[in-house]
């Protein structure tokens, strides 16, 4: 199998300055393909090419479940997909059920698409995601009307992870990149929406990266941001000490007015948000595809609204603005 059809996704583009800014990154994500540039990418590349060709009748992108079906598989071609992608654990975002084989990931993102989906309209459109992970949302977009979604993300897994489950849903319209959205700076080119969840709480300097995030977008485009935040009326925000949630790099939570403050400053408008909802275990939590510490192991065993550092438990808000 041909191992990052990069080439199938640039084939399939029937925009010549689309072709031409995607080619323009291929020495920089070739440098990422490179099997030396981490040590269990080897290991990564092997679980991918294990998996078997098979013919997908169907690839059901508006399931929550993002779902592929086909012919009828004996016990032994399905063990060999189940350890094929058992290979790439761990599994942080889906679900998928691919020919049968379900991945329970960690993340239960159709839970947020469900809350996202009812605000946005993506008919036609050119899309970037940012911090995609393995693609999961990248193919609901597709599913959503979109025309191409490109998703970037530094995660050499994670971009293994799409590449495995797009061996089998065969989506040539959409892509993940090795590579950080800091790379497209010098290589730009805009898109009608931009995606960025789970990102900017990630950012040193959140107004720069909503800024290269404008940058990124035609007039008139929309942005889509999903982050962590803190509950208040006020422009403020909380400067984890260390840790939050068990994460290192948690930089600021901002409030919802300092956040919508921010996307002002950076050059957007008419921003609005549309969801706030505390995560819960219901929605992160560990699985048989993802056994390592999760959400329950970061929130206050006594007081699950707060985490185990003292701080309030996760917030997350959804903002939609436009440029």
């Amino acid at each position: 199998m041909n191992t990052f059809n990069i080439d199938n996704f640039i084939s399939a583009i029937d925009q010549p300055a689309f072709a031409d800014w995607i080619t323009s990154l291929l020495p920089a994500i070739n440098a990422r393909l490179d099997p030396n540039s981490q040590r269990n990418f080897p290991r990564w590349l092997a679980a991918l090419n294990s998996l078997p060709t098979l013919d997908t009748a169907t690839s059901d992108l508006n399931q929550d479940a993002v779902t592929t079906t086909g012919q009828a598989l004996d016990d032994n071609t399905l063990q060999l997909i189940k350890d094929g992608l058992m290979g790439l654990h761990p599994w942080r975002k889906g679900p998928f059920n691919l020919h049968g084989v379900f991945i329970d990931c960690e993340w239960r993102c159709d839970k947020k698409w469900a809350r996202l989906a009812p605000h946005i309209d993506l008919s036609g459109h050119r899309i970037l995601d940012v911090g995609s992970g393995n693609g999961y949302y990248c193919l609901r977009m597709l599913g959503a009307g979109a025309k191409t979604v490109v998703g970037v993300d530094t995660s050499l897994l994670y971009c293994t992870q799409f590449q495995a489950i797009n061996h089998f849903t065969k989506q040539d319209q959409a892509c993940v990149l090795p590579i950080g959205v800091e790379a497209l700076a010098d290589h730009r080119y805009q898109f009608d929406s931009v995606f960025s969840m789970g990102v900017l709480y990630h950012r040193r300097q959140p107004v720069e990266h909503l800024r290269l995030l404008n940058s990124c977008l035609i007039e008139g485009g929309q942005l889509v941001l999903e982050t962590l935040i803190i509950e208040g009326e006020n422009s403020q925000e909380m400067v984890p000490d260390n840790r939050y949630a068990n994460m290192k790099n948690v930089w600021s939570l901002p409030t919802v007015p300092l956040l919508l403050q921010q996307l002002d400053e950076a050059g957007f408008s008419s921003a609005e948000c549309v969801d706030v909802t505390q995560t819960t275990i219901k929605e992160q939590r560990p699985t048989d595809w993802m056994t390592f510490h999760s959400l329950q192991h970061a929130l206050d065993p006594l007081n699950s609204n707060y985490t185990i550092e003292g701080y309030p438990a996760p917030i997350r808000a959804i903002v939609i603005a436009g440029k």
